[in-house]
């Protein structure tokens, strides 16, 4: 399970870290979750319509805490790795056409 959840979050934190900054995470990597990955984008209104387009293809749920905003992806033991690889693509993609 252990190497199931460094799969599934690996593949979101390397589009996170390897997105230029046009990706944030605010934690700290050796605090990072295996289970809920944080990150912000450019600006609230691209997030906004981050997490709109992406409800729009079903990837839903990723609005951050209402305290702090950004967003989170919950990929709890239940998810595929192959779900977390294609949010990555979303991701790779969403930054593509509105970077």
């Amino acid at each position: 399970m252990e190497k199931r959840a460094l799969a599934r979050s690996g593949a979101l934190y390397d589009t996170i870290d390897n997105s230029g900054g046009w990706y944030r995470c605010p934690v700290d990597k050796a605090s990072r979750s295996r289970m809920n990955v944080c990150f912000r984008l450019p600006t609230e209104e691209l997030e906004t319509k981050f997490i709109a387009e992406a409800l729009e293809v079903n990837f839903s749920s990723l609005k951050g805490h209402r305290s702090v905003g950004g967003c989170r992806a919950s990929i709890y033991n239940a998810m595929p790795l192959e779900g977390a690889e294609k949010l990555a693509e979303f991701m790779a993609d969403f930054k593509k056409k509105n970077a």
